[in-house]
Parts: structure tokens; sequence; C-alpha cells
């Protein structure tokens, strides 16, 4: 029997051994970015450790929104939800590898415990964000294809990190709660930003 993805050749890759193995190749980076950023945050201070936490939350983000995108081909709903599970299988990956590994072996620190009473209050929260950015960069990725018929991941998440930026700086000034001129409002920003970058991305595009 002739699969979805074997019908649409080259593209919207979403069989799935290869759902599968991009869940755990993903999985398994956003563990090893965790545990470098975890090591950092716990023995580094000052103005190298936030730039440091900078680049790693860069290329995390990066890594997180545009590769299962990548991976599968997205230009059409098909890939698109199949990133969105490659992200999801991810999350999932991490927060066992989180649950056996990374909790026991000191790295982290008590602001853990400050932010949320525990260890555990992220675990949702990573299921959902590591859904939902994969889902989000892989709309861009198809829109780019569908408009210019290529794709840039560089022109991306450039613009969404300059929607993340603009959220933050608006945050800050409006007062918003927990907002300030630190990486965690970025972190968050970063969101409503993804998706600011996404509904820019349609414009242009005729979708049937």
């Amino acid at each position: 029997m002739t699969s979805a993805a074997e019908l649409r050749g080259h593209y919207d890759v979403t069989d799935v051994p290869s759902i599968v193995r991009g869940s755990v190749l993903l999985g398994l980076l956003e563990s090893v970015i965790v545990l470098v950023f975890s090591v950092v945050s716990r023995y580094l201070d000052g103005p190298i450790e936030t730039i440091l936490l900078a680049l790693i939350l860069l290329a995390g983000l990066a890594a997180v929104t545009l590769l299962p995108g990548i991976w599968t081909q997205a230009r059409t709903i098909e890939g698109i939800a199949g990133a969105a599970g490659i992200g999801l299988g991810a999350a999932f990956l991490f927060l066992l590898v989180d649950v056996v590994l990374l909790q026991n072996i000191g790295t982290y620190t008590n602001r853990w415990w400050q932010i949320g009473g525990s260890t555990w209050w992220y675990h949702p929260v990573w299921w959902m964000v590591g859904t939902f950015l994969p889902w989000q960069g892989a709309w861009i990725l198809a829109n780019q294809a569908e408009r210019t018929g290529r794709v840039s991941a560089v022109a991306a998440f450039g613009t969404a990190v300059v929607f993340a930026l603009v959220a933050a700086v608006a945050a800050v000034l409006v007062g918003f709660p927990g907002a300030g001129w630190n990486l965690p409002t970025f972190g968050v920003a970063f969101l409503p930003g993804l998706a600011l970058a996404t509904g820019l991305s349609v414009l242009g595009t005729r979708r049937s």
C-alpha cells in the first residue's frame, strides 16, 4: 500500500518511522540543551552567564521551532501536523530523560523551586510549548515555500525574534506582571512573537 508521504514525493514526509526518528533526535537535543543551560546557570554568574544563557536559549528555540518542519519538509497541513507531532514526541522523551536523569544529577539550581515550588511544574508547560513551537515554525516554512518556492530558516527565526523583542519591550513598558529586562521575559515573549511571525508569513500566499 502506497503511503501518503510517498505520494507527495519529496515533501510532507510524515511516515511513522520519520516522525519517531525526528522525535527521538529532537528530544535528545532538548535534553542536551537543558543540561548545558543548567550547568551554565549553576556555575557561572554575571554578564558571562547572561550572554551564554542567551545564546543557548536562542539555539534551543531555533532548533525546536524549525527542525521538525525542515525534517518533514512541510508544505501542506500534513507536513505541518507532522512537525507538531515530532515536537510532542520530543517533549515526552525529554520529560522522561528529565525525570530519570536531569533532576537527579545536581545541576538544577533552587531557581526552579523559587519559580514553581517544585521541578514538576514545567512538565505540562513543556509539552504544550514543545508542540506549539514546531507547529508554528513549520507553518512559516510552508508559507515561505508557497510564496517564493523556497524556505529560509534564518528569515523565519529572525522574524520571530524581532516580534518577540517587540512583545517583550511592550510587556515591560505596560507593566505586565512578572515582565522585566531579562531572558525569562524574552522566552515567554517568543510565543506571541512566533505567532505574529506566522501571521505575517501568511501574507502573499494563496491557499485553496
